[in-house]
C-alpha cells in the first residue's frame, strides 16, 4: 500500500537546467525531504553551475585566406644580382652589335644594287621569291600577273601532256614517249622560270635594258615551243610524246579516250601560245615607249666599241 507522501512514479520529473543560475539555485535551496516518518529541510544550497567558455583563438591576419597575397621569398644576394645584371647588359650589347652589322650589310648590298630575295612562293613550300604587289610598279603589275599566268599555264600544259602520253603508252606500249614527256615536264618549268620569267620580273623591278633583251630572246623560244607542241609534227621530237593536234587525230580512231586526252592537250598548248603572244607584244610596246630600246642600242654599241678597241 502506497504511503501518503510517497512520490507519484507517473509524475514527470522536473528537469533542472544546470546552466541556469536562478532556477537551479531556487529549487535546490529550502527543499524538504521525508525520511523515516519525519521531514527535514535542506538548509544548504547547491552550488550553481559556472559558465565555462573556451578561450578565444588569436586573431588571424587579414590576408590569411587571400591566395594573391605576397609571399616573402628570400632573394639572391646583392653580389649575385649585380653579376646577373652585368650578364644581361653584355648580351644586350652583343645583340645590338649584331643588329647594326646586319643593317650595315643590307645597306651596302642595297647601294651595290643587290636585292636580298627571300623565298616565299608557294606559301606551303617556298621555292622562289615572288612579290609582285610590293616590288613591281603598279602600272606594270597587271602585265606581270599575266606573264606569271603563262608560266603556270605552261606547267599545266606539260602536266596534262604527261597524263595524255601515259594513256597512250598504256595502249600502244611504247615507253619512250612517256620518258620524253617526263623530261619535258621536269626541264620545262624550271627552265621557263630561270630563262624568261625571272628576267622579266627583274626587268620590271630594276628597269634594266639587258634584262629585257634576255627576256625577249628566250620568250620567243617559249612561244615557238608552245606552237610546235600544239601541232606536234613527227619531227625532232617523238611524234606522240607531245599532246598535239596531229597525234590526236591519229589516236582518235584507235583509242577514243586517248584521243580526247590529246585534244585537250592541244587546246591547252593553243591557249598558252595565244597568251604568250599577247604578253610579248605588251612588253615590247612598253619597252619601246619607255626608251629602253634606245638605251639598249647605246649599251650594245658601247660594248661593240670596247670589244673592237
Amino acid at each position: 500500500m502506497a504511503r501518503r507522501y510517497d512520490p507519484n512514479p507517473f509524475d514527470e520529473e522536473e528537469e533542472v537546467n544546470p546552466f541556469s543560475d536562478g532556477g537551479a539555485r531556487g529549487k535546490a535551496t529550502g527543499q524538504s525531504t521525508f525520511s523515516g516518518g519525519s521531514f527535514y529541510t535542506t538548509t544548504g544550497s547547491v552550488p550553481s553551475a559556472t559558465n565555462s567558455r573556451l578561450s578565444p583563438l588569436p586573431p588571424e591576419p587579414a590576408d590569411f585566406y587571400n591566395p594573391t597575397a605576397p609571399v616573402d621569398i628570400p632573394f639572391d644576394s646583392a653580389a649575385d644580382l649585380k653579376m646577373k645584371e652585368r650578364e644581361l647588359q653584355a648580351k644586350e650589347a652583343e645583340l645590338k652589335r649584331r643588329e647594326q652589322e646586319v643593317k650595315r650589310k643590307e645597306e651596302a648590298a642595297r647601294r651595290a644594287g643587290i636585292v636580298l630575295e627571300e623565298k616565299n612562293w608557294p606559301p606551303f613550300f617556298p621555292i622562289i621569291h615572288h612579290d609582285i604587289a610590293n616590288e613591281i610598279p603598279i602600272h606594270l603589275q597587271k602585265l606581270q600577273y599575266v606573264a606569271f599566268t603563262t608560266l603556270l599555264g605552261l606547267a599545266l600544259s606539260l602536266f596534262w601532256n604527261v597524263i595524255a602520253v601515259t594513256a597512250a603508252w598504256i595502249k600502244d606500249g611504247d615507253p619512250k614517249i612517256w620518258f620524253l614527256s617526263i623530261i619535258y615536264f621536269i626541264s620545262g618549268i624550271p627552265g621557263a622560270y630561270v630563262l624568261w620569267y625571272r628576267p622579266l620580273y627583274r626587268a620590271f623591278r630594276t628597269e634594266s635594258a639587258m634584262k629585257y633583251g634576255w627576256f625577249f630572246l628566250f620568250y620567243l623560244l617559249h612561244i615557238g615551243f608552245c606552237i610546235f607542241a600544239a601541232v606536234a609534227p613527227p619531227v625532232v621530237f617523238k611524234g606522240k610524246s607531245l599532246a598535239g593536234i596531229l597525234p590526236a587525230v591519229d589516236l582518235i580512231g584507235k583509242h577514243v579516250l586517248v584521243g580526247v586526252f590529246y585534244f585537250i592537250g592541244f587546246g591547252l598548248f593553243c591557249l598558252e601560245s595565244v597568251l604568250s603572244v599577247w604578253v610579248i607584244q605588251q612588253v615590247y610596246m612598253y619597252f619601246r615607249g619607255s626608251g629602253k630600246a634606245a638605251e639598249m642600242k647605246r649599251d650594245a654599241a658601247r660594248g661593240a666599241l670596247r670589244a673592237a678597241i
